[in-house]
């Protein structure tokens, strides 16, 4: 993937992690983006490994995979935060 599909993709990525979880997420854009590229990258290392094989068309799998990594992720994310801010 070049730079631009990696963020492209990390902000789709991202912001469908966002409609799966619950409730409100209290971070930014800047966050849902880097979640998602972090989500985006270890969902398709993730599928490689369990020999998800690509396809011509879009990867569903491998979407999926990103969006939940992206969503445990976004989970992970707010816990340590709401941890710091709560200290």
């Amino acid at each position: 993937m070049s730079i631009l599909g990696t963020i492209i993709a990390g902000l789709v990525v991202g912001v469908l992690a966002r409609v799966v979880l619950p409730g409100r997420q209290a971070y930014g854009w800047i966050v849902t983006i880097l979640l998602g590229i972090a989500g985006a990258l270890i969902g398709y290392w993730l599928a490689d490994q369990l020999g998800v094989a690509q396809t011509r068309g879009i990867d569903w799998i491998r979407w999926i995979l990103s969006v939940a990594v992206a969503a445990v992720l976004s989970v992970i994310f707010s816990a340590i935060t709401k941890r710091r801010k709560a200290a």
